[in-house]
């Protein structure tokens, strides 16, 4: 069977450089990997998570081989793909020297600078978003052409530097000043080429271009243009929001590197053997829309649908070394949903429910329904939104109360158990809230079908604003 590339994850934008480079975004982590034609049938691949379908097949469509395989830093949030690629098709690793990885890779210092065959790439050491980031220009002859700022200068922001530990915060929020000042240094015709963008917890603004020139966020970025240091880093500092508790343990992960000896993929499981698991303490994830979900579900599953930002999820809510039975609905690809979890270092899948609901209930098996209401039926409930603080503060029903969906079990305790309708922009979250205070007890629940503008639109009411 060929590969078929997963659209809802992953897209090719538009080369905004003479060299052939073709940005892979992932829609879901709100990152891009960047794989660079090398004109020789050779290629080069920056920031590359394990989840490689995507590059593997920009680069069989373009008949490259993967030579060079580089990583701006140890990523908190997703696993690395360049071991894998070493592994299986001999590509060479580049990265951080200070980055100590415990596999075989050219270490790189700042001002080092790789031969690619005709194109160069030099290393600009850049700290900040970590310890031992580098950037790596690169260079057509002495041209320089574009930069991969990994998690440096981002498009319109910096990335956050609050991932190695609390005390060492602000001292790189300081280094990162220093970092984007070098980066500003370039020329203004010089492609930015970000790791991190719009949806990325590695803090971007949302509805940014992946892609921009020095010129552009010189002009235009509000970090750039801080009146000085202690400015941007109360600026930086200002604007982090959390983020999941998987990207505290990734690094580790990257520093040892990952190889797989398969696709990963979902065994089937019987329902006795499901009802043994969940008995023993595993956790049912049901990645089914949210109206499947609703309409019935295994007692005490937590609903995460399968979209682009299920891995995000998976890492917030599900602890990494819980066992985890995956039910999906028709249609929905096992493929993806292990793929998924593979990339932000989830190798707890026990597998699926062979025959999905269906199964569970011919074998004679409970199941539990939570209710689904429009915005004009939410009457007296007390309402619970479990959007990001940025969301709830830009726009709110009146009264809400809130609490993020990632701090909600350590918090579920303290809710009042009474009837409450859970609601985020659209639905999705709301459900894993729910199913989340259903595991804990809580009962009498119902979820918004919708986000605060349908409220507006059934009510003509006005949102809060603020905290």
């Amino acid at each position: 069977m060929g590969f078929a590339e997963p659209r809802s994850l992953f897209r090719e934008v538009p080369n905004m450089a003479t060299v052939d480079l073709v940005p892979l975004v992932d829609e879901g982590l709100g990152n891009s990997a960047y794989l660079v034609d090398l004109g020789d049938g050779r290629a080069l691949v920056v920031d590359a998570s394990l989840d490689l379908r995507s590059a593997r097949h920009a680069a069989r469509r373009r008949g490259l081989a993967v030579a060079f395989a580089a990583d701006t830093h140890l990523h908190a949030d997703f696993v690395s793909g360049a071991r894998q690629l070493a592994a299986t098709a001999g590509t060479r690793v580049l990265a951080s020297a200070a980055g100590r990885r415990e596999f075989d890779h050219r270490g790189l210092r700042d001002g080092d600078e790789v031969d690619l065959g005709g194109l160069r790439l030099r290393a600009l050491a850049t700290p900040g978003h970590t310890h031992e980031h580098l950037s790596f220009l690169l260079l057509d002859g002495d041209r320089p052409v574009g930069v991969f700022t990994g998690g440096s200068l981002l498009v319109g922001a910096a990335a956050r530097t609050d991932l190695v530990a609390p005390e060492e915060t602000e001292e790189l929020a300081r280094r990162q000043y220093a970092s984007l000042r070098r980066l500003a240094a370039l020329p203004d015709e010089v492609a930015v080429w970000p790791t991190h963008g719009a949806g990325s917890f590695c803090s971007a603004p949302p509805g940014a271009q992946r892609t921009s020139t020095i010129g552009v966020e010189k002009a235009t970025n509000a970090l750039l243009r801080a009146e000085d240091e202690d400015a941007f880093v109360a600026a930086l500092l200002g604007s982090l929001g959390s983020f999941p508790p998987y990207f505290l343990r990734l690094a580790e992960i990257n520093r040892r590197g990952t190889v797989l000896d398969a696709d990963p993929r979902l065994a089937p499981l019987g329902p006795e053997t499901v009802r043994a698991l969940l008995a023993d303490g595993a956790l049912m994830v049901d990645v089914r829309p949210v109206v499947e979900f609703a309409a019935g579900h295994v007692p005490g599953a937590l609903s995460i649908p399968l979209r682009p930002t299920f891995a995000t999820w998976l890492g917030w809510l599900v602890p990494p070394d819980r066992p985890v039975v995956i039910l999906r609905g028709r249609g929905q690809d096992a493929g993806e949903a292990a793929w998924q979890a593979a990339k932000i270092g989830y190798a707890n899948l026990a597998g699926e429910l062979a025959g999905g609901l269906d199964a569970w209930t011919a074998a004679g098996h409970p199941i539990a329904h939570t209710g689904l209401v429009r915005a004009d039926e939410i009457g007296e409930r007390r309402v619970l939104d479990i959007r990001q603080t940025a969301e709830f503060a830009a726009g709110h029903l009146p009264g809400a109360s809130h609490v993020e969906l990632g701090a909600l079990a350590d918090r579920a305790d303290e809710l009042p158990r009474r009837p409450t309708v859970v609601m985020c922009a659209r639905g999705e979250r709301a459900m894993g809230a729910a199913s989340l205070l259903e595991r804990a007890g809580h009962r009498d629940l119902a979820v918004l079908a919708g986000g605060p503008p349908d409220w507006v639109n059934a009510t003509g009411r006005a949102l809060e604003c603020g905290p």
